[in-house]
């Protein structure tokens, strides 16, 4: 674990100052492989990271199922499980027996992706969590968005119905456009607005946090100048040994969570009665 911190304070930022302790913030986030800030078009290495977990997601659940046996090997296993918890739990319970199926290639291929790219946050040499750059979680939050309400206009027969079934039926005719308005702007804007900030701010914070005690503590370990700051600076690596298994929880839950509201959110657009 000692050899991870020490990796992680190299890759988290490169070197620290020997004179002086920069301050972790939102520059961290921004690591370019090719370009700059003044280019037009820069690959950055949560890009580079992204691309990599597509690939590998891909490889392993192709390779798990491409010669199935009644009993199942560690990857086969692997993947029957991933797959029964998102159809079981995600699918099938939230969305219903009846309407959850052509859903799951969609709900399991969130849960892996993001929680692969949220676990590359306290991966060595990587230790980063991509969920982190706030583009990732829009465009999960685009498809997710346009899934919901073709879906949602397909089941209620024309965009009109769809409009029309914002407000719930029963209302007095001075409370409809209200309550149009709040459930317009609830389904429209605050849901994907929300959907994506939760899984953004999660993991940016969490990321500020390891970044805080983990090059905090190295430079307080090697530069300070008297054995008590010494010290604060052990303890502090191993305050981040405990908040890296702590993120790993954080990085299930905001996979899972993401997951579940899409699935809920599904759920609601197939609905007889909204």
């Amino acid at each position: 674990m000692s050899t991870t911190l020490v990796a992680a304070a190299g890759s988290l930022r490169g070197a620290v100052p020997t004179d002086s302790f920069e301050t972790p913030g939102t520059k961290d986030f921004w690591w370019p492989l090719i370009g700059s800030d003044t280019n037009s078009f820069t690959f950055t290495r949560p890009a580079l990271v992204w691309i990599l977990s597509c690939i590998l997601i891909c490889w392993f659940f192709l390779s798990a199922t491409k010669n199935l046996q009644l009993v199942p090997s560690k990857r086969q296993w692997l993947t029957e499980q991933a797959y029964g918890f998102v159809r079981n739990t995600m699918g099938q319970d939230i969305i219903g027996s009846k309407n959850f199926k052509p859903f799951i290639p969609l709900l399991l291929s969130l849960f892996t992706v993001i929680l692969l790219n949220n676990i590359a946050g306290v991966i060595p040499f990587v230790q980063y969590p991509t969920t982190g750059r706030i583009a990732f979680p829009i465009v999960l939050t685009a498809i997710v968005y346009v899934v919901y309400h073709v879906t949602a206009v397909r089941h209620k027969g024309g965009f009109g119905k769809y409009l029309g079934s914002l407000t719930p039926p029963g209302l007095p005719g001075w409370l409809k456009p209200i309550m149009f308005v709040l459930e317009f702007l609830t389904y429209f804007v605050i849901r994907p607005l929300t959907l994506a900030l939760r899984l953004f701010g999660n993991m940016m914070a969490g990321h500020l946090m390891l970044l805080v005690f983990i090059l905090g503590g190295e430079y307080l370990l090697l530069h300070g100048d008297n054995p008590f700051i010494n010290v604060s600076g052990a303890f502090s690596f191993l305050f981040a040994i405990l908040m890296m298994f702590f993120e790993l929880l954080i990085e299930f839950l905001q996979a899972f969570i993401f997951t579940l509201l899409t699935a809920i959110y599904l759920a609601d657009a197939v609905s007889d009665s909204h």
